[in-house]
């Protein structure tokens, strides 16, 4: 136990294999790449927010999934959460160093993925013209 968090060692070639279904970075890369994880990850690299500035941020989100979302990346240890005991409680989100680590990458890939969605729209169109298998 680490900082009360089960430590399991990698002791399988499963284990550091992200191809294996039983690689511990395939479970956590499942929580960042989800339908919303990838986008809250991007909300808290500018600065922390409350969940509401999170749910106004991120279109589309809803509560329930914007909640899960973030109980899953606290328990991975890449959002922290705060609450302020006031009332209504304020409850703010931030990334942990872990998070950061995690974000800049995702956010190059977002960068390239917007410089460069054009074009690949302009392919898919060309393909869905042609008739392309």
């Amino acid at each position: 136990m680490e900082n009360g968090v089960q430590v399991t060692e990698w002791s399988s070639f499963a284990d550091s294999d992200v191809f294996h279904t039983d690689c511990p970075a395939r479970h956590v890369l499942d929580h960042v790449t989800s339908r919303w994880g990838v986008w809250v990850l991007l909300a808290l690299r500018g600065s922390d927010l409350r969940f509401y500035e999170l749910r106004e941020r991120i279109e589309g989100i809803s509560e329930k999934m914007l909640s899960q979302t973030l109980r899953t990346l606290v328990r991975d240890g890449l959002v922290w959460r705060t609450v302020e005991p006031s009332t209504p409680p304020r409850v703010s989100y931030g990334l942990t160093p872990l998070g950061r680590g995690t974000s800049e990458p995702l956010s190059t890939l977002f960068y390239w993925l917007r410089d460069n969605a054009h074009g690949i729209l302009a392919t898919q169109a060309e393909f869905d013209q042609v008739g392309g298998t």
